[in-house]
Formats: C-alpha cells, sequence, structure tokens
C-alpha cells in the first residue's frame, strides 16, 4: 500500500494542475466535484493536454498482472507480447490511457487487498504523468454468470435470478451492496446492469444476464440497479445498445443481426434504455450487432452514426460516456480492419474505446486520423470532457485512492453476505412438483445424491456446483453425496451415476443448458428408472425443464454460484418456500409457438 506521504505529494499535483488551468491559485478541496464550474475547469484542463494525451484519454485497456509495477514474470511476458510494456505503470506512462478494465484472467482479482493495492498503483501512474490525471477503473461484475471479483467479495444473484425475484428494492440492494465493495477496492466503474430483453431462448450470449423478456418489468430492473450501484458512487453502465436479446450468434466470434422492425425496437429494445437514462445512468455500452431497421448501412451498431448519434444521442437525449464493447471481439472486427474500427466508433458518437487488440495500432490510428483532419480535435475534446466529466463525478481528481482499511469495512462483510443470501431466497423458481415430492422431508428423504454439471466458477472462486449442493444439504441435515457428471455425461459416468443412485431416498440433478442432443437427457431418464425420486436444478438458463423427460421436481436457479446454489437447497429443504417467478416463457421444445411455462409461472408451498 502506497504511504501517505506518496499519497499526498500526488494529490497536490492534481490541485496544482487544476489551480493552473483554474486561478492560477491552489485550488479548494473538491473544486473539481463543483457542479457551477466543472464544465469550464475541465475544459481548461483539456487545453493543456497534448494530443497524445488526448488521444490515451479515451482508451480502456487490459493489462496483465496483480501489480501495476512489479506483476509476476509471465504477465510481463504476456504485456510485453500484446502491448509492447511490461507493466500497467509502463502502458499508462506510454499512452496516457483514460481507463483499465479487470480480468481474473488477466491476474488482476486475486482478492480484495491485492485489488486495493493494484488500484493505487494504477492511480499513482496516472498522477505522475505529464498532465497528472486520475484513470476509470472498470470491471464486468454483472453477477450471477459474468463475476470477475469473487470470494471473499459478496457474490449476488444474476441478472435474470433478480428478475426471477421481481423485487426492485431487491435489485437497488444488490446494486449497492456490490458497488460498495467494488468502491473499496478502487473499481470506480461497473459494466453493468446488463439492459438486453432476452425475448431468444437460443441466445448464446445473453440468456440469464438478462432481466427477463418483459420490456417493461426489464426496464424497471434496470433503473433500480443503476440507482444501487451509483448511490455506492461508482459508474453503472447499461448495456449492450441498441439491444442484444434476440440474436442467436455470439458477438465474440461472429456478427449477429437483429430483425426487429423499428416499433418493435421501440417496444422490445428500447424501454430498459430510456429507464436507464432516466434514472441518470453514467454510461452506456454499444452493442456489435447490425440492426438494419436501424441503420440501412448494415454497419454494427458500435460503428453506427445513425444508431449512436441518431437515436442514442438526438433522440433519447443521452449527454453521458458512450463506450464500445470490447473491441477484440469479432462482432466489431467483420467489416473493417483493426486501424479503421476506432476511428469509426469515435465517428459514430462514441467517447470510450474499450480493450483494442492492439493498442499501439488503435492509439495511432486515432492519433493519425486527428492530425489529418478526419477527425476534429474539437471531437475528441467532446469525448474527453465527458470522461473526465465523470472523472469529477466519482470524486477522482479529489483522492482516487483506496485503503485496506476501506476494504475491511466494506467487502464480504457479514450484513452484506446475510443480504445475498435473502435476495437469493427470493428468486428461486419452482417449476414441477410432482406428487407434492418437495419439500423434502430429511425423515423419509436423508440420504442424498447430488450429480450434474461442474462449470467453471464465473469469478474462479466459488463451487464447483455439485460439491457445493452437496455440503449445503449436509449442513441442513442430509446424508448428501456429490458425484460430478459434466455437461455431457458419457456413458461410463451416465452407469455410475445409476449405480450411486442406488439405496439413496432421492437424486439431485444440476442440469446446464439442455439442448435437444445433450446427453444431460440420457442421464436423466436413466435415474428416474431407478425409481429413486430425482429432483432437476438448471443451473443457467431456466429452459432445461422442457427437454428432460418427466421426473419429480424441477427448479431453476438461473446460475451456479454459491449463493443461488445454497438458495435452491434451502427451498429443496423446506426452509424457505420457492418465491420465484419465471422472467422468461419457457417454450416447448419441438415447437416454440407452443408455451409449458409462461412468464410470471412458479410453483410454491
Amino acid at each position: 500500500m502506497h504511504h501517505r506521504t506518496s499519497r499526498r505529494t500526488l494529490l497536490t499535483a492534481t490541485a496544482v494542475t487544476a489551480a493552473a488551468v483554474a486561478t492560477g491559485a491552489v485550488s479548494a478541496p473538491g473544486a473539481f466535484a463543483s457542479s457551477a464550474s466543472t464544465t469550464k475547469r475541465l475544459k481548461q484542463l483539456i487545453s493543456r493536454m497534448s494530443l497524445e494525451e488526448k488521444v490515451g484519454q479515451l482508451f480502456v485497456m487490459r493489462v496483465y498482472g496483480h501489480s501495476a509495477t512489479e506483476p509476476d514474470q509471465a504477465d510481463i511476458n504476456a504485456n510485453m507480447a500484446e502491448i509492447g510494456v511490461r507493466t500497467a505503470a509502463e502502458m499508462i506512462a506510454k499512452y496516457h490511457v483514460g481507463g483499465i478494465i479487470y480480468f481474473a484472467w488477466a491476474h488482476n482479482t486475486r482478492d480484495p487487498h491485492q485489488i486495493a493495492d493494484l488500484s493505487n498503483g494504477i492511480q499513482r501512474a496516472g498522477l505522475a504523468g505529464p498532465t497528472p490525471l486520475p484513470l476509470l477503473i472498470s470491471t464486468d461484475q454483472e453477477h450471477g454468470i459474468v463475476c470477475r471479483v469473487g470470494e471473499p467479495a459478496t457474490l449476488m444473484p444474476g441478472a435474470m435470478a433478480l428478475g426471477a425475484g421481481g423485487s426492485r428494492s431487491d435489485a437497488r440492494r444488490a446494486g449497492q451492496i456490490a458497488g460498495a465493495e467494488l468502491a473499496a477496492i478502487g473499481i470506480n466503474q461497473n459494466y453493468a446492469p446488463d439492459s438486453d430483453v432476452n425475448v431468444n431462448p437460443a441466445n448464446p450470449v445473453i440468456g440469464v444476464r438478462s432481466f427477463g423478456a418483459d420490456p417493461q418489468a426489464v426496464a424497471g430492473m434496470v433503473a433500480a440497479q443503476v440507482k444501487g450501484y451509483q448511490s455506492a458512487g461508482i459508474a453503472s453502465t447499461a448495456k449492450h445498445f441498441p439491444g442484444h436479446g434476440d440474436t442467436n450468434t455470439d458477438s465474440h466470434s461472429g456478427l449477429p443481426y437483429i430483425h426487429h422492425s423499428r416499433d418493435q425496437w421501440e417496444e422490445l429494445d428500447a424501454p430498459p434504455f430510456r429507464a436507464a437514462i432516466a434514472a441518470g445512468i453514467d454510461a452506456i455500452m454499444t452493442a456489435h450487432i447490425v440492426v438494419p431497421a436501424l441503420d440501412p448501412a448494415e454497419d454494427p451498431a458500435t460503428l453506427s452514426r445513425p444508431i449512436l448519434t441518431g437515436i442514442l444521442r438526438e433522440e433519447l437525449g443521452y449527454d453521458g460516456v458512450v463506450v464500445t464493447d470490447s473491441l477484440g471481439m469479432e462482432g466489431v472486427r467483420t467489416k473493417y480492419g483493426d486501424d479503421r474500427v476506432p476511428v469509426l466508433a469515435l465517428q459514430a458518437g462514441v467517447d470510450q474505446l474499450l480493450n483494442p487488440p492492439s493498442l499501439d495500432v488503435s492509439w495511432n490510428a486515432v492519433l493519425a486520423a486527428v492530425k489529418s483532419g478526419e477527425i476534429s480535435e474539437a471531437r475528441i475534446d467532446e469525448s474527453i470532457l465527458r470522461i473526465l466529466r465523470l472523472k469529477a463525478k466519482l470524486g477522482l481528481f479529489d483522492d482516487p485512492f483506496v485503503s485496506h482499511e476501506g476494504v475491511d469495512r466494506a467487502v464480504g462483510t457479514r450484513s452484506h453476505l446475510a443480504a445475498a443470501d435473502r435476495i437469493a431466497e427470493h428468486t428461486t423458481t419452482l417449476l414441477a412438483n410432482t406428487g407434492a415430492v418437495l419439500p423434502l422431508s430429511r425423515r423419509s428423504h436423508k440420504n442424498l445424491l447430488v450429480v450434474g454439471a461442474d462449470p467453471a466458477s464465473p469469478s474462479g472462486t466459488t463451487g464447483p456446483p455439485t460439491t457445493t449442493l452437496a455440503g449445503a444439504f449436509t449442513e441442513l441435515g442430509y446424508a448428501a453425496t456429490a458425484l460430478s457428471t459434466g455437461t455431457a455425461p458419457t456413458q461410463a459416468k451416465i452407469a455410475e451415476a445409476v449405480a450411486a443412485a442406488q439405496g439413496k431416498d432421492a437424486v439431485i440433478v444440476g442440469t446446464y443448458n439442455v439442448s435437444a442432443t445433450s446427453s444431460q437427457r440420457t442421464l436423466v431418464s436413466a435415474l428416474v428408472a431407478t425409481g429413486v425420486p430425482v429432483i432437476t436444478i438448471a443451473i443457467r438458463n431456466p429452459y432445461d425443464i422442457a427437454r428432460l423427460p418427466a421426473h419429480a421436481a424441477s427448479l431453476a436457479a438461473y446460475s451456479w454460484t454459491d449463493v443461488e446454489l445454497r438458495a435452491a437447497a434451502r427451498v429443496i429443504a423446506g426452509q424457505a418456500k420457492p418465491e420465484g417467478r419465471l422472467p422468461v416463457p419457457v417454450q416447448q421444445a419441438d415447437d416454440p409457438t407452443q408455451v409449458l411455462y409462461p412468464v410470471g409461472y412458479g410453483l410454491t408451498y
């Protein structure tokens, strides 16, 4: 952790910069946060920045390592290979980037205290530049299946689980807790909430990241989460504009087309973004999708001036920060080269360029475009003003640093963990309960076998699901054995599960996105044939029940993180009532026009 002298020196550098551009004298504390003078002061600050510094402010970049100055050698090697620098501090010094995004796979998020130190090191590097500037530090902490910071931080139910709970106050509380913990470790911008309306069960990239299929219900949950996150002092980001909910292509690997008419877009996709804007959203993330009804040129929305400037800025009246989705995704690279993408994005109306595959190529392309006059300096000044205005709102010009004491006070506290458990209990959805087998009595159904899929933890810190469920049942007084059978169980594994079910009182099966050809169906059929009651828990998308043979009981948990699995176990055991209601319809597998379980469906006891 930094020393007080280092902190004071760097904060003085920021104050001196503010003073020089404002009055020629030292600013009073909080000067940048004063709404009356912020714009004037920031414009003066921008006027003193070099063109290279201005271009850098537009970029939000990944970097490998747990430390800003002393990462592990493997991370130094990765940085050299991908960015041409050794460390985060060197990248900030060379490219003047305005933001950094954290990933678990980049080894940025080992534990809360390490993250706090990394954040402080990044801010020190920003304040050591020719123009001392703090950085926006962001991550994708959607909770549920997309989570970069794991335990001991509090993990909340994800969006579709919250949608099943239907409580806006729960959604807001979840956002406030999550935001407070992110702020404590120096992450000041969260790329959440997902504001897509998931009307396509085959959507490979959104699914349970969405609050549901009803636009108005999603809009209410989005607004609640925005208020929750931002009340904790971090920036919230609604994504993926203009709406990624109705596609069967993953924009990470291809370029999806959305074939909604303009009227359908207004009815289905627009309401959550309108709600986010009305709630005071700080940032909106673009989607790498083609919507011909909104832009006949069929450019990805990230590169579409009709969509970003015409609709988002002018029609919806949004003047906050617009950030691209990752520029390393195939969806935005399909039509244009990596040197053209950032230039076209800025021309479309974007402010922040997120995670380009080559920072050097993208940074120099923007620099050249400004020098040649293809992009005016006044145009990038508009974006820089929005970015710096957000930094000022977040208080980063006053004090961008965090402390270990703050981490201990906020992260993974007993009250936060208890709130997560309470909220999760409201989300578990009971879809079938043949013969009222649930709740499961310990007197008649004490010996349990837990089998099923064990997908990797979203954060790298929880699970595996079968072990977590077995542990939860054991704590509740059952005798539970775990057996991982995977997402594609082999005949040998199915035979092993059938043998293990002998003598058990019930079998719990965690299912994961069951398809028409999935051997998970074979597993459930084989277990049903044993005569032992089979209870399935859909641990990702809730559509699994439509592809499974009839069995005793079925629940939807919407994610495989521990908090949601423990809640499902409590519901099965009767320690909590199933209160969740489907936020999406479950259609018949071989005839999607037939709805088996409509929005709002859910049993209780």
